[in-house]
């Protein structure tokens, strides 16, 4: 399986949510975020809830929402030159 999933309920992005995504990303390239409607069924929620988790996560990630599922890809980091 190329990609992963996990969902976002009630409890939100919690700092146990953001260990959650980057032990998934060890393994994986893409994780998809599926938004529970106890997270709050919303698109203005999802791309709120889109824009924290990038802003958690770093600066080697990006982020785009189809319905209500995100899906975060992890970005190739360039070798550097020995």
């Amino acid at each position: 399986m190329v990609f992963s999933k996990v969902q976002l309920g009630k409890n939100r992005i919690t700092e146990n949510f953001i260990l959650t995504l980057k032990s998934h990303f060890k393994k994986h390239k893409i994780v998809k975020v599926q938004v529970l409607k106890s997270a709050g069924h919303k698109k203005e929620k999802v791309k709120e809830f889109s824009e924290k988790i990038l802003e958690k996560l770093g600066k080697n990630f990006s982020a785009r929402i189809v319905g209500f599922v995100i899906n975060v890809k992890r970005m190739q980091m360039e070798k550097e030159n020995l």
